[in-house]
Order: structure tokens, then sequence, then C-alpha cells
């Protein structure tokens, strides 16, 4: 056995082992139907207190329900394109509810959106924590100091995903350059 062949016999291997990650994307399809289960927990505890609950009740709620939703958009986006990037192209005939995106996220584009969608279930976050200020039966109490780094880590997040665009614009004029 010569060098090329034990060089080509590594690099398959290398190659083949990709599909390392096919269990990981499985494992985010269980974490979906964990967010579809809590979704449905979630609807099935606020949909019977409808008449009764207050205005700001009801925004929580479905805040709580937006919440769950974009975090299960930002499954999808990592459990599609990340699969299409680093395992295998999906073979799925091109049908009208194909996702338009599909296929077409790159590792940048990847990165932007997650990033979005953080920055997005931040700020919900942290806007149903400032409308539970003064309430008696808040999910969860929070101190100012709490509040606080609650608006400090969603700056972080927004910061970062300025910064990562900033970067990707950086790179992608440097490439036309």
């Amino acid at each position: 056995m010569d060098k090329n062949q034990i060089e080509r016999g590594f690099e398959r291997g290398l190659f083949a082992s990709r599909w390392l990650m096919a269990p990981m994307y499985l494992g985010l399809v269980v974490s979906l139907a964990m967010l579809v289960i809590v979704f449905a927990r979630e609807v099935a505890y606020y949909a019977p207190q409808t008449f009764t609950m207050s205005s700001e009740d009801a925004i929580l709620a479905v805040l709580t329900l937006v919440d769950l939703t974009l975090a299960g958009n930002l499954l999808l986006i990592v459990l599609f394109s990340g699969y299409e990037a680093f395992v295998s192209k999906m073979d799925i005939e091109a049908t009208s509810d194909r996702p338009e995106w599909m296929g077409k996220v790159d590792f940048s584009g990847l990165k932007l959106k997650l990033i979005a969608s953080i920055v997005a279930i931040s700020g919900i976050h942290l806007l149903k924590r400032f409308m539970e200020i003064g309430e008696a039966h808040a999910e969860t109490p929070f101190s100012e100091p709490q509040l606080r780094w609650l608006v400090i880590i969603h700056l972080t997040f927004v910061v970062s995903g300025v910064l990562l665009a900033a970067m990707d614009w950086v790179s992608a004029k440097t490439k036309k350059g």
C-alpha cells in the first residue's frame, strides 16, 4: 500500500465522519417535539383563562407562545441549514411548501439568522420581565440588579449580532476587492 492510497483512505474516513453529526440533528428533532409539547401545554393552560385574564396577562401569555415559536424556528434553521451545510444535501423534491431559504443559507447566513433569533428571544424575555414589574403574581419576581443583568445580557447579544454582521460585510467586501 503506497502513501497515496493511505492518504485517500484517511481522507475518505474524514469525509465520512460528517455522518457522526446525524444523531445530533435527530436529537434536535426530538428537541423540536419537546417544544411542541411545551407549547401545547401552555396553550392548554392559558386558553381556559381567556375570558377572565387581564390584558397584561394575555400579552404575557402571547409573548410566551411567541417565544416558544421563535425557539422552534431557531431549531429548524439549525436543523435544516446545519444538516445541508455539514452532512448531506436533502434530496427533497421542490414542492410549493419547501422553505425558500432551504439549501441557500450558507454558514455566514446561518450565523446571522441564529443571532437574530437569539436577540428576538432575549428581547421577548426581557419584555416579559419588564411587564411583570410590580405584579404580585409574577412568574419570577426579579430584583433591580437582576433586571439590569438581563438588559446587559440582551445588549451583549445585540452588539454581538451587529459585530457578526459587520465582520461578514467586511469579509464580503474583501472577497470582492
